[in-house]
């Protein structure tokens, strides 16, 4: 008798992928999410599709292009002749964070379309990291010249003085003024893969959470508590959104989770009361 395999989910393959750190494969990990809204999405068939890309692109490149060259040439490439952009008249449409789509229509959010050209510079042998700045995802590169800034949304490079400007409502609205006011440099640490696609998720999250779609939103819960097993946070989210669905033992068994390891947390004591509320058997 042959032995049998069985296929692993979509959330047991994504928590495989996303499983380790070193060698973290944030493209496949990334259209991994589209699979709850597209289950029949061949991610095997997408990722050949962007080495596609990477190899026109190299055959496009002399044997001898420096870097400089290469990072002109991609950005030709993926923002003129792919046309890739950012999806302005529809920004919160969830298509914007699934890969299979902005493949499709090349229109995106900053991150989905930073994840692509990543990809892209990565496979040019670029130094080329992503940037998790505040209201907005930025992707850079290291010269020997100095770092190069690019807002993957419009394929713009950005100065310093762009940068303080776009930091201006969020250091306003934190406080960060005058001698609290932290330098740009801080804002342009690179991103570990693992927390890029925590806010590929966070961006998914946000936008159900305001449609009140709460079984995708519980989709988004399942594979952000997978990604990030210590951030508490989100085992609360998951264990509001379960009592929303009225799957209240395992809404109960989450805030139980969340309250014995966020004893500080300033939602504590909401959090029990509506633990309690639960276990009294109310929604």
């Amino acid at each position: 008798m042959l032995p049998t395999f069985e296929l692993p989910t979509p959330l047991g393959y994504f928590a495989a992928l996303v499983r380790e750190d070193p060698g973290f494969p944030l493209l496949e990990a990334t259209a991994a999410v589209a699979q709850d809204e597209y289950p029949e999405l061949d991610l095997q068939q997408l990722l050949a599709q962007v080495d596609q890309m990477l190899l026109r692109l190299q055959r496009r490149l002399p044997a001898d292009a420096g870097p400089l060259e290469r990072l002109h040439r991609l950005n030709r490439f993926f923002f003129g002749d792919l046309a890739f952009g950012g999806n302005v008249n529809h920004y919160y449409d969830p298509d914007n964070s699934y890969l299979n789509r902005v493949l499709e229509r090349r229109r995106g959010i900053p991150i989905t379309l930073g994840v692509l050209w990543l990809e892209l510079a990565q496979g040019l042998g670029l130094s080329a990291r992503g940037i998790n700045f505040p209201g907005h995802f930025l992707v850079k590169v290291s010269l020997a010249q100095g770092q190069v800034l690019i807002d993957p949304f419009t394929g713009q490079s950005l100065s310093r003085e762009d940068l303080s400007e776009r930091l201006e409502p969020f250091r306003r609205r934190h406080g960060l003024v005058d001698e609290f006011e932290p330098p740009v440099e801080l804002y342009l640490q690179p991103a570990p893969e693992r927390q890029i696609l925590a806010r590929v998720l966070r961006n998914l999250k946000d936008i159900q959470r305001q449609a009140a779609d709460w079984p995708r939103l519980l989709q988004v819960l399942e594979r952000l508590v997978i990604l990030l097993p210590g951030d508490w946070s989100e085992r609360r989210d998951r264990g509001l959104a379960l009592a929303d669905l009225g799957r209240l033992d395992e809404a109960r068994a989450d805030l139980e989770i969340y309250l014995q390891h966020a004893e500080d947390a300033p939602d504590h004591d909401l959090i029990a009361q509506r633990l309690a509320q639960l276990r009294g058997g109310g929604v």
